[in-house]
């Protein structure tokens, strides 16, 4: 019986950008779909820009640094890994940073996450997404988080403000 496998072995994973699938030569078996290289997005605002912007973004990037600073002084390996993972996770790749920056918007928002809601806002800003593109993201939370989506979704509005205007 065959094993199912969930994750390519790395042999199988391609990382060019070419997307074929066709065997080398005929005693070959197919190669699995290459996954399109990714790179760090490119930001248009930074974040000194941010909280020049905002108080709400200031607010929350000061202290988001300060903390992050005593999380590091931990040391600890698994965090590490997480933010890892966290990092790569957002990198462009076949999906823009842009997108995926609001669809952690969109989660965030589901889960109730203040701290990741504004991250999430603020990263997306910096990528170029425009406030009906975030305003949209937020509408989609609304829709499968309900009602409990509302108190966050009126701090977000309160940050768009101060971001867009």
């Amino acid at each position: 019986m065959a094993r199912l496998t969930f994750f390519p072995r790395e042999e199988e994973i391609c990382y060019s950008s070419s997307m074929s699938t066709e065997p080398t030569t005929p005693e070959q078996p197919p190669i699995a779909p290459t996954i399109k290289e990714r790179k760090e997005p490119a930001y248009l605002f930074t974040e000194k820009q941010v909280a020049e912007k905002s108080e709400i973004a200031r607010r929350f990037l000061d202290n988001r640094a300060r903390q992050n600073q005593n999380v590091d002084k931990a040391d600890n390996f698994l965090v590490k890994r997480f933010s890892n993972l966290d990092h790569n996770a957002y990198l462009e790749g076949a999906l823009p940073s842009k997108y995926k920056e609001l669809m952690g918007l969109v989660a965030s928002s589901c889960l109730r996450c203040d701290d990741c809601i504004n991250y999430h806002v603020i990263q997306s800003f910096r990528l170029g997404a425009t406030r009906a593109e975030q305003e949209e993201a937020i509408s989609i939370a609304l829709i499968i988080g309900g009602s409990v989506v509302v108190p966050h979704m009126r701090r977000v509005y309160d940050l768009l403000t101060e971001l867009y205007g």
